[in-house]
This record gives structure tokens, sequence and C-alpha cells, in this order.
């Protein structure tokens, strides 16, 4: 089973190797995580629930469309959001 800092550090990584401005999807996290479908599928509840964490921290913003969601919203919003580095996104990776 993937823990929730193999998650959190899997976030981190994909978006240092990004632009700053660039965002990712829940998705790719866990598809990196995991090749089978049914494991990333699995995973999405957990990435979105690190993610969620993430942004209390602001390490991450969370946004759907144009709107940046509060850490709460993560867990309950419907339909696709995408991951930001936050004001306390790690600059030295």
């Amino acid at each position: 089973m993937v823990g929730d800092a193999t998650i959190r550090e899997r976030i981190v990584a994909l978006l240092a190797s990004r632009a700053p401005t660039s965002s990712i999807c829940p998705s790719d996290v866990a598809r990196s995580l995991s090749d089978d479908e049914a494991e990333w599928r699995a995973l999405m509840p957990r990435v979105r629930h690190v993610a969620a964490m993430l942004s209390e921290t602001r390490v991450v913003t969370v946004t759907q469309g144009e709107g940046v969601l509060p850490s709460a919203g993560v867990l309950t919003a419907s339909g696709p959001i995408r991951l930001r580095r936050g004001a306390m996104f790690p600059v030295d990776r």
C-alpha cells in the first residue's frame, strides 16, 4: 500500500519537475505510483486527501476552473481539480 508520505513526496517531485506556474492533475500523481489502472484509480481518494493536507500548509494550491479551493473543498469537490505550487512550496528541490 502506498502511504501518505510517498504520495506527498510524489506531488512535490512532480510539481518541482515542471515550470513554477504549471499545474498537475491528481491522476498524474496516482498514475506515477502505479501502472495498473485499478490500482491508480483506487489511489485517487488518498491523493486528494494528501493534497488537502498540503493545501492546509500552503505547500500546494488546489484549483478548480479559475477558482482556488479551500483545503476542505478538495475532498468534496466534484469534477477535475489541479495542484499548483503554493506559497510554502520547497524552493530548494
